[in-house]
């Protein structure tokens, strides 16, 4: 397979960019991808085969079901670095393992597991965003792997561009 080719399967709907300044239409743009992600990943996957749930979305990349599995943890980790940012001066958040995470026993579990885990998290987490504050969104924290200090426009973006990016590979695969 051509790098050029592998490389569109891992980034179906580009690589994130950070937006060179933060509009109101785009913030509310990302906070309607938060709230509606738990419908979207829904239907994608609905009525699927345990076979086609075992499919991968590109060579050698994780299965639908692993898929799933992994955006209620993902999606959980951003959750929680949002409320730390909110409520600690600059916090040191924990990095954690993706890949290792994905070969975890409960990534074979039913997704509906995680399918109602993202429905309430992105509730909470709808409900939060809209209570934001400009300031708000100013707060950070520190991600201990590149040392960066990220605040929470930028993480609303890059949590609008996981949920579109997965939300491809679920529908790649099929």
């Amino acid at each position: 397979m051509q790098i050029e080719e592998l490389e569109k399967l891992k980034y179906p709907v580009g690589k994130f960019e950070k937006p060179s300044n933060y509009t109101k239409e785009l913030i509310e743009s990302w906070k309607k991808t938060i709230s509606k992600f738990p419908e979207k990943i829904t239907i994608a996957v609905k009525g699927l085969t345990e076979s086609q749930l075992e499919t991968p979305y590109r060579p050698d990349g994780w299965t639908i079901r692993q898929v799933v599995h992994h955006c209620g943890d993902s999606h959980m980790n951003a959750f929680i670095r949002f409320k730390l940012a909110l409520t600690e001066d600059k916090p040191t958040v924990k990095a954690y393992e993706e890949q290792l995470w994905a070969e975890q026993a409960d990534y074979k579990l039913p997704i509906e597991i995680s399918l109602k885990l993202i429905e309430a998290l992105h509730y909470r987490w709808s409900v939060l965003l809209d209570s934001l504050t400009e300031a708000d969104f100013n707060s950070k924290y520190i991600h201990p792997q590149s040392g960066k200090e990220l605040d929470l426009y930028y993480m609303l973006g890059l949590y609008d561009w996981h949920c579109r990016h997965h939300l491809a590979h679920i529908m790649q695969a099929l």
